[in-house]
């Protein structure tokens, strides 16, 4: 079921779109368009979001695949909120972003789950981690499932579908052709 409205035969010259109108807000939208802000915005919510998702494994002491959709909401929005965008560019940038911030949230996931097991401090680890790269590319590997190419899936497609809009109800409202009163139509 849609909520396109269709205007009647009779009625369809009454309220067209106004070209000058709609020139006019399609160049306001595009300049306040920032790129810039839009991968701040993706970095800042893909990074908040991957420590809110290893804090919750942390306390549930479960992993969560699904939490890896809520990334890709959270950087969306993000994304979209400071990015002002109407362009797919910007849907690349959020996509890209929630596939990072559910690659990191599993890598802070095991990081924090691999100090647990091991009884060491999150310094100890921390420093094996960076101490020796190849560790992190092994324990990803050791704790991916093949459910979550599902997840990150979802989340990269949220990522992108989010991250840019077009014009809203209220903004096609205003770009339309206001339809002439019945007693300026009466000839005289």
């Amino acid at each position: 079921m849609s909520n396109l409205i269709t205007p009647e035969p009779e009625e369809a010259g009454t309220h067209g779109i106004d070209q000058a109108k709609l020139t006019r807000l399609m160049e306001a939208k595009h300049a306040e368009q920032s790129l810039p802000l839009a991968v701040l915005a993706g970095l800042a919510s893909s990074v908040a979001a991957a420590f809110i998702w290893a804090a919750v494994t942390y306390a549930t002491n479960y992993q969560i695949g699904f939490m890896a959709i809520g990334v890709g909401f959270l950087v969306g929005y993000a994304v979209k909120y400071l990015g002002k965008g109407m362009t797919p560019a910007f849907g690349v940038i959020g996509a890209a972003f929630a596939l990072f911030g559910c690659l990191f949230g599993n890598f802070l996931t095991a990081f924090i789950t691999l100090s647990q097991l091991e009884d060491s401090s999150v310094g100890v680890v921390l420093f094996a981690f960076l101490s020796s790269p190849g560790l992190v590319l092994d324990i990803m590997k050791e704790t991916f499932s093949p459910i979550d190419l599902l997840f990150y899936a979802i989340a990269v497609y949220e990522g992108y579908r989010l991250s840019f809009s077009g014009l809203s109800e209220d903004e096609m409202i205003s770009v339309q052709n206001q339809p002439s009163s019945p007693e300026t139509n009466q000839p005289e």
